[in-house]
């Protein structure tokens, strides 16, 4: 992956995170606090160094809240630390981020800095407001603490053999597919039973606003199916426009392996020649959570669309991955 693309990604998926967080508290300037929370949910190393020394989504949340409820004491309005509500940030517009976030994320991908999380949590560290010290103090820790393992944990990735991308199965050869790795701040009990229960499909599956599943009440076992139905609209109001003939969407549960992995088939019974696509989930646990890695792969049909598909791989793969983080994405948010 080259420099820019992986401060390109990083930076969206920091920002996504970062603003869902401001949203839970009617914000809509992210600052550092909220740039550390989304650190926090990070499967990179950073969030994994983050988590071993509880920086914890929980955590950073009561600590933030503990910090503006003394902010508040020391002009004297005396009120409990507040709790944030849900996320509405795709309900809701006009966010931006805040002066210190953006510089910290700019210096982050600058000079021989690689954009990666590590590299911002490292510019976060040396932020210089103290707030983010104070946080860490709260915490039980230090940016000191942090750097020296931060250091350590990317000597030893460097010196470790690259790993594979996270494919559960093997994939269709004649397939566009591409994978993602997600940390979901749940056990991996509570992911499990997220996943394998169809009725639960609209609480993570953007494309599901509900299901027609009869005899199934509880987890689906290989082999069931059911029909989903589109929303009618997105979180943020707007009319969910549905191409002609893609009103139903038939999924398959094709294999299960419990609380180790999971696959789906999708496909359009109304568009007989469309394309047909097989989501993979292999969950483990991790410190403070669950991390998944998520494959999606698309079979492409045997028409004309396979003849020019070789000119589509660039805007493909952007698709691919754009579905694999609206995924990811939807795990996550269940859970937060």
């Amino acid at each position: 992956m080259s420099k820019f693309v992986r401060a390109a990604t990083t930076s969206q998926t920091l920002s996504l995170a970062a603003m869902e967080e401001a949203s839970r508290m009617g914000q809509r300037e992210p600052d550092v606090e909220h740039l550390l929370l989304a650190l926090t949910l990070s499967e990179q190393t950073a969030g994994q160094v983050l988590r071993s020394h509880g920086v914890t989504l929980e955590a950073t949340r009561q600590a933030i809240a503990e910090q503006r409820s003394l902010a508040l004491q020391s002009i004297g309005i005396d009120l409990p630390a507040p709790d944030g509500g849900r996320i509405t940030f795709h309900e809701t517009n006009g966010y931006e981020w805040g002066k210190r976030a953006f510089d910290v994320i700019t210096r982050a991908s600058k000079g021989k800095n690689d954009g990666d999380a590590a590299a911002v949590l490292a510019e976060l560290l040396s932020e210089p407001s103290g707030l983010i010290e104070e946080l860490l103090q709260r915490l039980g820790t230090s940016p000191a603490a942090l750097i020296s393992q931060l250091a350590d944990a990317e000597e030893s990735n460097a010196a470790a053999t690259p790993s594979t991308s996270p494919t559960p199965i093997a994939v269709p050869p004649d397939s566009k597919h591409g994978s993602t790795e997600v940390f979901v701040p749940a056990p991996i009990e509570k992911v499990w039973a997220l996943l394998v229960n169809p009725q639960r499909m609209p609480e993570w599956e953007p494309l599901t606003g509900s299901i027609i599943a009869p005899g199934i009440t509880g987890d689906a076992m290989v082999g069931a199916s059911w029909l989903t139905i589109p929303p009618t609209e997105w979180p943020d109001g707007k009319t969910v426009r549905v191409r002609r003939g893609s009103e139903r969407r038939r999924v398959e549960l094709v294999s299960v392996a419990p609380e180790s992995s999971i696959s789906w088939r999708f496909t359009y019974p109304n568009l007989g020649r469309s394309n047909s696509y097989q989501l993979y989930i292999a969950l483990s646990a991790t410190t403070g959570g669950t991390r998944l890695g998520i494959t999606l792969a698309w079979q492409r049909s045997r028409d004309w669309r396979r003849a020019v598909g070789f000119m589509l791989t660039p805007l493909q793969r952007f698709a691919i991955w754009m579905q694999l983080r609206q995924f990811a994405g939807g795990i996550s948010r269940a859970f937060r």
